[in-house]
């Protein structure tokens, strides 16, 4: 039984794994053809897994080659030949991004979610740019309301230290303090949100907007960024991309208040759009919707 990530109007029960068909056989008679065949049903029904599925197998027909035990049973070119690879899924990349036109529509649905730590947590990691473990991840600890700061454990370099923006110091503010985490929830294990997928989901059929994964988020706020020419570094150090070039890597030192006069910038604009004033430092708490 999955107890995570159901979509609404999905069965309770789990599909079984995409390399279920493959482990009765035994190692000797899993060559080019047996793959072929898997991979081709595999990639018509679900391609994302089959690719992935691909991958593993492939990794594990390769370490059984390496151990004497199991060198002599391992077909060769079973993940190798032509005819296998010509079905593997070709690699797609994602380009789901907010529209500048689309922000009024987006903030006013995700802002009437039932469920306010879902709301803040999709607000912010839009406003942020940050990843969605980085932001799920947040505790009471790593929010400094005081110097205007939050603290991300970064997958990339260990932790980064960006701005706590306005608008953002005002969602976090009124969230419930029930344990060490942001955004907390009552009914998971670990005591922390899980899942919002569904919840945001649901407000993008409402708005009527296209679909928008979470990732999607973050790749909107580094487009968004350029419409008031924030400089490259700037917002791929409070994304937390790792600095590309010679310049970046050596000769910039940006200090969080120099980072915080573009992150306002950005926040402000992004509100803008939205119809939403953004919050003075001096009322963290205060949220006004901009009626013309």
């Amino acid at each position: 039984m999955r107890t995570r990530g159901r979509r609404p109007g999905e069965s309770d029960r789990t599909l079984p794994g995409a390399l279920l068909p493959l482990l009765a056989e035994p190692l000797g008679r899993i060559d080019a053809e047996r793959v072929r065949a898997w991979l081709a049903d595999e990639a018509a029904k679900r391609p994302t897994h089959a690719a992935l599925a691909f991958r593993l197998l492939r990794a594990f027909l390769n370490w059984c080659a390496d151990r004497p035990a199991y060198s002599s049973q391992v077909q060769a070119g079973a993940c190798s030949s032509k005819l296998v690879r010509d079905e593997l899924p070709a690699k797609s990349a994602k380009d789901d991004c907010l529209q500048r036109e689309q922000l009024l529509l987006w903030f006013g649905h995700v802002r009437q979610i039932g469920n306010p730590v879902i709301s803040a947590y999709l607000q912010t990691a839009l406003l942020t740019g940050a990843r969605r473990e980085e932001v799920a991840g947040l505790q009471w600890t790593d929010v400094d309301f005081q110097w205007k700061s939050l603290t991300i454990r970064d997958k990339v370099e260990g932790l980064r230290t960006i701005p706590l923006t306005p608008y953002v110091a005002a969602l976090l503010a009124a969230l419930p303090r029930r344990n060490e985490w942001v955004f907390s929830s009552l009914t998971a294990a670990d005591g922390r949100l899980q899942e919002p997928r569904i919840a945001h989901k649901r407000a993008l059929v409402a708005a009527g907007l296209p679909d928008l994964s979470l990732h999607g988020l973050r790749r909107s706020f580094g487009t968004l960024c350029e419409w008031i020419e924030t400089p490259a570094g700037i917002s791929a150090q409070i994304m937390g991309h790792k600095p590309s070039a010679t310049a970046e890597k050596h000769y910039r030192h940006r200090p969080l208040d120099l980072l915080r006069s573009w992150h306002v910038k950005i926040e402000r604009w992004i509100l803008e759009q939205a119809g939403i004033e953004q919050p003075g430092e001096e009322q963290p708490a205060g949220l006004r919707v901009v009626t013309a």
